[in-house]
């Protein structure tokens, strides 16, 4: 019987993991993030500079803020779609 999920004789949908649960909360969690970058990044004045952090670093590099506003607009409906 496989593990985690519905006997396939019974006809049920599948029993969400606690994996899976964590995953969709995760997901959820950085669509929210995106979000909040993405209005904020929409809302600053044009001349405003716009960091990039490093990742796993505490380092900080100038970036654009068009650039940035575009990527983080392009990563957004991506996280969303699987969230479903």
């Amino acid at each position: 019987m496989p593990s985690g999920g519905s006997r396939p004789e019974d006809g049920a949908a599948p029993v969400p993991t606690e994996n899976s649960i964590l995953h969709k909360e995760d997901l959820s969690s950085k669509i929210k993030e995106q979000k909040v970058v993405v209005d904020e990044l929409s809302n600053l004045k044009k001349n405003r500079k716009v960091y990039r952090q490093q990742q796993n670093s505490n380092i900080f590099f100038l970036a654009d803020r068009t650039e940035m506003l575009s990527e983080s607009k392009i990563l957004f409906p991506f996280l969303h779609r699987y969230i479903g």
